[in-house]
């Protein structure tokens, strides 16, 4: 059921428009609503898409994407913020930018997208080191596998690996926490949560046990997990809570995916 509106709660999403509502600020909306928690969006990119895909991407002006935040975030501070697809490295500078400060007041939850599920670059490789940069002053970043490989070059084909990557992601690029997502692996979907030991640089990992629901590739998981996990922590609750309790929700939509055109099924929730 979604909650009624708690409007002492905010949320922001900085993340591309789909306009399929499956994915990207739509569906962050959506989930903040579910939760609630009031939405406020900025606008990173247009894309051209329908259920089965991107075919185009049309990225905010940097200088446009800055002055968003910088208006929105000059008269309401969100009590956290969610960041998805970011296009363009001078995006990703320009977000770094007009975050500058607040990360160490707010939970940030960063979804690293890189590429959609059909292949479409949704960041561009050079924006990858500032990406990097911004990892760096986050709460919480979320990439699947091929992401956290891309991000870390480490392979992560074996449990080692995975657990090597989030070393890096925690201890060399300096988010607080990591959660990488294991959909994208053979087997069973096993999901893992690192986090860097608090007044040390030590990084304690929490294997979270995935169960396979037999309904093929779904249009935006990802951005329902972040955006859940955000919404959770506006409300205070603490980030390994809020991890739960957003895994739970995604596990639940899954189940009840529904097809809304003629590709990919949507999340219901």
């Amino acid at each position: 059921p979604i909650l009624p509106l708690q409007t002492m709660y905010t949320a922001l999403t900085i993340a591309g428009s789909d306009p399929t509502g499956g994915a990207g600020l739509q569906a962050d909306l959506r989930v903040f609503q579910h939760f609630g928690v009031h939405g406020c969006g900025a606008v990173t990119a247009l894309t051209l898409q329908d259920s089965r895909g991107v075919k185009d991407v049309l990225p905010v002006f940097p200088s446009v994407l800055l002055d968003q935040l910088r208006i929105l975030l000059g008269d309401i501070t969100p009590d956290a913020i969610k960041i998805g697809m970011l296009a363009t490295d001078d995006g990703v500078r320009n977000v770094h930018l007009a975050l500058s400060g607040i990360e160490a007041r707010l939970p940030i939850v960063l979804d690293p997208i890189l590429s959609s599920s059909n292949g479409r670059v949704l960041l561009e490789e050079r924006a990858q080191p500032a990406l990097r940069e911004l990892i760096g002053t986050v709460e919480l970043v979320t990439p699947n596998l091929p992401e956290a490989e891309a991000l870390t070059r480490t392979d992560v084909s074996t449990a080692a690996g995975v657990e090597k990557a989030a070393r890096r992601l925690v201890g060399e690029i300096g988010a607080t926490a990591a959660l990488i997502k294991g959909g994208h692996r053979d087997g069973r979907p096993d999901d893992l949560l690192a986090l860097r030991d608090e007044g040390s640089a030590a990084v304690s990992f929490r294997w979270l046990r995935g169960t396979r629901i037999d309904v093929g590739e779904v249009h935006g998981t990802g951005c329902a997990l972040a955006s859940a996990i955000t919404a959770n922590r506006a409300k205070g609750h603490p980030l390994e809570e809020a991890v739960d309790q957003a895994r739970t929700f995604v596990a639940t939509a899954l189940e009840r995916a529904e097809l809304r055109g003629g590709g990919l099924p949507f999340l219901v929730y």
